[in-house]
């Protein structure tokens, strides 16, 4: 059946206001260690802190009384978002939608003190109000945490400088450049999992490894989040950060295996990768790049897909605002015919939608997505962004997911 075309537009606009208790946390580096570490230049692909940034050492907050608390982290955050959508993709019907959305954390972190045990716990309450819509979980999960876990650090484990970190228990992090694994942190609510995580070395060092076995929380809207028992997460991230003044290397294996239950198709998704970013010497070229295949099964599907991203940006260093332009495309294949035995959707994980659109409309399947980017920082605490973007089907015979639309026949074409 070929769907109905909407002949209106989607209109969307959001204002957010965002109040942190404390200020990120710093990063001290001996002065004799060397830091490899390098930020990528990328739109949206630095990935939250840990701790988060909201989260400050009682010490260095600059009150007295805290001065010796050196071994404990806080933090409080309050987001209130008012959002206009009108004809809204994303929803069954297209009426005028005007939600406030109120996102509340609480960060409580201990550290040196009980080495080598340290524990975390974040506390998350998220709501949404003013909207005729059904609740659900991208925008409500209440009185939750997504964190919890205990940790063993061995602080020269791997030699000097160099790490081991173990953490069992419940975690909401991201890595490499968050499209595949994110917090989400546009969302209202965040993505959690529950298990271990192991990371041998840390970001200064010149070589980094993350291992990972991990269930997915199932975000409940009024009751405590539970791990979906027939799913698994898993498979490890190395970082080569030798080379780091000319490239960044980020090889990985991710794996995701679903046990067949009552309306669950069974799965087993592997997908190797490699990301590479860095600068072009002082040219004010950067560049960004990930290549990632899938393979595996998918119900009684082989799995086959593919999936790319590239950005390259120049930035005019001797200019006060610091202006950069980049031109970025990203690909994930879409599946051709749903009737053979073959799947060529690319599975995006956990990673979060806000690189492909600001109002999160689009995602990293089934998509080919060139844009245009500029970006400018008046001041040290505003930056401002404008680009533009076009939108195509990988697939025409495929889903677009967000908006719940599919032409089995390809018929309603691909833009």
């Amino acid at each position: 059946m070929v769907f109905k075309r909407r002949t209106a537009f989607s209109y969307f606009a959001a204002i957010s206001i965002s109040a942190h208790a404390a200020s990120a946390a710093e990063n001290i580096t001996a002065p004799e260690a060397k830091n490899y570490y390098v930020e990528a230049a990328s739109y949206g692909t630095m990935p939250e802190t840990e701790p988060p940034r909201y989260v400050r050492t009682l010490s260095k907050t600059g009150i007295e009384q805290f001065k010796d608390y050196n071994w404990l982290d806080a933090g409080l955050e309050s987001r209130f978002r008012y959002e206009y959508r009108k004809n809204d993709f994303r929803r069954s019907s297209s009426k005028l939608d005007e939600p406030l959305l109120w996102r509340n954390r609480a960060y409580i972190g201990i550290h040196d003190i009980l080495d080598p045990l340290r524990m975390t716990v974040e506390f998350q309450d998220s709501r949404r109000y003013n909207s005729d819509y059904a609740r659900d979980n991208r925008d409500v999960n209440e009185f939750d945490f997504i964190q919890a876990y205990g940790e063993l650090y061995f602080k020269n484990a791997l030699g000097s400088e160099k790490p081991l970190s173990i953490r069992l228990g419940r975690m909401a992090y991201e890595v490499m450049d968050r499209r595949l694994i994110a917090r989400n942190e546009w969302r209202n609510t965040t993505n959690s999992f529950q298990g271990v995580r192991a990371l041998f070395g840390e970001n200064k060092n010149d070589w980094q490894l993350e291992l990972m076995a991990l269930q997915p929380l199932d975000r409940l809207l009024y009751d405590i989040d539970k791990p979906i028992e027939n799913q698994w997460f898993y498979g490890g991230i190395a970082t080569w950060r030798k080379w780091s003044d000319i490239v960044t290397l980020q090889p990985f294996y991710l794996g995701l295996h679903q046990d067949a239950e009552i309306g669950v198709t069974e799965r087993m998704i592997h997908s190797p990768g490699i990301r590479g970013y860095g600068f072009i010497g002082d040219t004010g070229f950067d560049y960004d790049t990930q290549f990632v295949y899938q393979f595996g099964r998918s119900g009684n599907q082989r799995q086959r897909a593919f999936g790319s991203v590239t950005e390259i940006g120049y930035r005019w260093k001797e200019e006060e605002w610091k202006p950069r332009l980049s031109v970025n495309y990203g690909y994930a294949s879409g599946d051709e015919n749903p009737s053979d035995f073959k799947n060529e959707r690319f599975e995006r994980f956990f990673g979060f939608a806000r690189p492909w659109s600001n109002n999160d409309y689009f995602q990293w399947e089934n998509i080919h997505a060139p844009k245009a980017r500029i970006e400018f920082q008046p001041d040290k605490k505003l930056r401002i962004d404008t680009g533009y973007s076009a939108y195509w089907l990988a697939s025409d015979t495929d889903r677009w997911n967000n908006a719940n639309l599919r032409d089995n026949t390809g018929r309603s074409g691909d833009f």
